[in-house]
């Protein structure tokens, strides 16, 4: 394996520190520097940027994300296990990688990060759904972040992408491309990780967009899809009809059919549907 950096291979950093990788953690760890530095170019050019990683344990695409030009990282590990790698790295890199260490649900990672900002990392299973919705909804849009960069199971990452019709359109597929360009950019089967996952991975790669596809409010449009989703078996005049009393003459304003299902539905309507609530 050729050498990105000075620092030492993946796996001797994690016998030397005694990293296993803790399921409670949703930790699964990559240690192909080459792979690394692959998922991290598909960020783009991040040299004018600073980069919101979540989850680096032992540092892997830490280290790909500097060894790529990245202006400066900024890494929020809950595990403290991995500080000890992650400082090896920091000396490293003087001045371009900052750690800090919590839960990144819990974090406001603001006021460490200039713009431009964005976010690359191989997101820990359990919280990874949770931060993107965070990051797809804020109040204020456009963002604080240009692009994320982030590794899914495959499952949750078609789902991003999923176009009506499907069984995996649903939530995430409407307010991801509401206010962003997302498209599946590598998949990394289970034997890339350790320990390996049951399921494959993707990275999917988000642009946001400076304004919404289409008008709505935002906390309109996540109830309304929330609703329907949730009990995406039942017909929409079902599904939503603790929303509004006349719910079927809205859906009809619409453009939808009140005998409709939410997989049936586009964004568009979604928007228009959300406006007349």
């Amino acid at each position: 394996m050729s050498r990105i950096d000075t620092l030492p291979p993946l796996r001797e950093v994690i016998a030397t520190y005694g990293l296993s990788a803790k399921k409670a953690l949703g930790q699964n760890f990559l240690l192909d520097l080459n792979l690394t530095a692959k998922i991290a170019r598909q960020a783009g050019d991040l040299s004018q940027c600073d980069v919101l990683e979540i989850g680096p344990g032992p540092g892997g695409l830490t280290r790909g994300l500097l060894a790529e030009g990245a202006r400066h990282v900024l890494a929020i590990e809950k595990d403290p296990r991995c500080l000890p790698a992650l400082e090896e790295i920091a000396a490293a890199y003087p001045g371009r990688l900052t750690v800090l260490q919590g839960d990144a649900l819990a974090i406001n990672p603001r006021a460490h990060l200039t713009p431009p900002i964005r976010v690359a990392a191989n997101l820990p299973y359990n919280i990874g759904t949770e931060l993107l919705v965070r990051w797809l909804t804020p109040a204020d849009w456009p963002p604080f972040w240009q692009s994320l960069t982030l590794m899914f199971q495959r499952e949750v990452a078609e789902r991003i992408v999923a176009e009506p019709g499907g069984k995996a359109y649903g939530r995430l597929a409407v307010l991801a491309q509401w206010r962003s360009d997302a498209r599946i950019v590598m998949d990394l089967p289970p034997q890339a990780f350790t320990p390996p996952p049951k399921v494959s991975s993707s990275v999917i790669h988000l642009t946001a967009l400076p304004q919404p596809r289409y008008p709505a409010d935002p906390n309109v449009l996540q109830k309304v899809t929330a609703a329907a989703f949730n009990q995406r078996r039942k017909m929409l005049r079902a599904s939503l009809k603790g929303l509004a009393p006349d719910i079927e003459d809205r859906l009809r304003k619409a453009g939808i059919e009140p005998t409709d299902r939410a997989e049936q539905i586009s964004l568009e309507q979604f928007c228009a549907l959300a406006r007349l609530i």
